[in-house]
């Protein structure tokens, strides 16, 4: 394993002698020798060697999947992915849902709270056959559509579907599903404002009320969103708050919008204990781009989650590298609801090595496998930080996070 900075050289580098042409797309115009790095964030922070939690390796599961109170149609699902032992967040939220409590579920990313807050809840629906409805809400349209699969897999030959709700998509459509009922209403906040503006999203029957990635909803500016539609909600329901953090603002709004909540907290640290992260100092522009090719020229780099800061950055940089022979795929704003399915799905099969994306991918999203997260552009946050290197490192694998910084 390499890791990579001023003092130490650059290990294991394959050709990092070869002579590179001075002329890349991606320099914007930059004069040779200009440096262009922003140091917001003390590079010190981007260093740490991964280890073990000290409270994950004491905690005990309680539970087998067998043991929750499911139907058996849902118990065959899960023991067709083969799903036998709950994560920690899984052992402890499941039978507080099953019993009908508010839950605040603080966890690391790739904990599984998807399964956390779904197997329940689907669960729920089957038993009480009833047109009370499930609204689950996210922060982005990916991690909205990620939980549109893991519902369609989990609630397979139980006669429920849901409806996806977010932008970029057909509205038609999706006024034309809502018509029908659905059991479960996944939905990005912007969307679903928009349909409550039409009169064509009616919230009077949700029974179960989901907000998850509860922090990074607050992040991107959605809280009056949020407001918005838990206010229309029916006051007996149940509800619950999904988040990697606890801040003050998500303890205000859990305090107005749950009643009693069971909080359930398996956070073991800021960053991701499972994560080896270390820093590659670059001086120019030119500089910056030859030492990523040597990287991603070595064989370990298998599957890389490369983070830019803007759109239109992002977009170049995958194209110079779809240029330069390495299989690359893009991820931002300007992008279509199809061409960035289609782009994940391009990653999350291994047809593309690297996805290059803007912080529009760094929350939320299981992406299996990633073996390096690169930050090519720094995040304008330690919390985003935080949030992009949560990609790799997931479960049990170890991952390694890079990032770039000033010589």
């Amino acid at each position: 394993m390499a890791y990579y900075n001023k003092s130490r050289g650059s290990r294991g580098d394959k050709g990092s002698g070869k002579k590179r042409s001075s002329s890349f797309p991606y320099q914007n115009k930059a004069r040779s020798g200009r440096r262009d790095f922003t140091a917001s964030i003390n590079p010190s922070k981007f260093i740490s060697h991964a280890s073990k939690s000290t409270q994950e390796v004491s905690y005990e599961i309680t539970h087998k999947f067998t043991d929750f109170d499911f139907v058996d149609k849902l118990h065959a699902n899960i023991k067709s992915r083969n799903y036998q032992i709950p994560s920690p967040i899984q052992d402890q939220a499941i039978p507080s849902i099953l019993s009908g409590k508010d839950v605040i579920g603080l966890a690391n990313t790739g904990t599984g709270k998807t399964a956390a807050f779904l197997l329940p809840t689907i669960n729920k629906v089957y038993k009480n056959r009833t047109r009370t409805s499930v609204l689950i809400l996210a922060p982005t349209r990916e991690l909205a559509q990620q939980i549109d699969e893991q519902f369609r897999i989990f609630a397979r030959n139980l006669d429920l579907y849901s409806v996806l709700i977010v932008g970029g998509t057909n509205i038609g459509r999706q006024i034309s599903e809502l018509r029908r009922s659905p059991h479960f209403i996944i939905a990005t906040p912007g969307r679903a404002m928009d349909l409550l503006k039409r009169k064509n999203l009616s919230l009077e029957s949700i029974g179960t009320f989901i907000v998850d990635e509860a922090d990074r909803m607050l992040d991107m500016g959605f809280i009056r969103d949020l407001e918005t539609i838990a206010n229309q909600l029916p006051a007996t329901r149940q509800t619950l708050f999904f988040s990697a953090t606890m801040t003050p603002k998500i303890k205000q709004l859990t305090e107005k919008f749950l009643k009693h909540p069971d909080v359930i907290s398996v956070k073991t640290a800021d960053t991701s204990t499972n994560v080896d992260q270390d820093i590659i100092k670059v001086g120019t522009k030119e500089e910056k781009l030859d030492k990523l090719f040597d990287l991603l020229s070595q064989d370990e780099y298998e599957k890389v989650l490369l983070f830019g800061k803007t759109k239109f950055g992002v977009q170049r940089l995958s194209d110079t590298l779809t240029k330069r022979g390495f299989n690359s795929v893009a991820i931002h704003g300007n992008k279509s609801q199809s061409q960035r399915q289609n782009a994940l799905k391009s990653f999350k099969t291994n047809r593309a090595k690297v996805l290059v994306a803007t912080d529009v991918a760094a929350r939320g999203l299981d992406i299996p496998n990633v073996s390096h997260v690169i930050n090519f552009d720094q995040p304008a946050t330690y919390e985003d930080y935080v949030h992009r290197i949560g990609r790799t490192g997931r479960g049990n694998a170890t991952g390694i996070a890079l990032t770039f910084v000033g010589a």
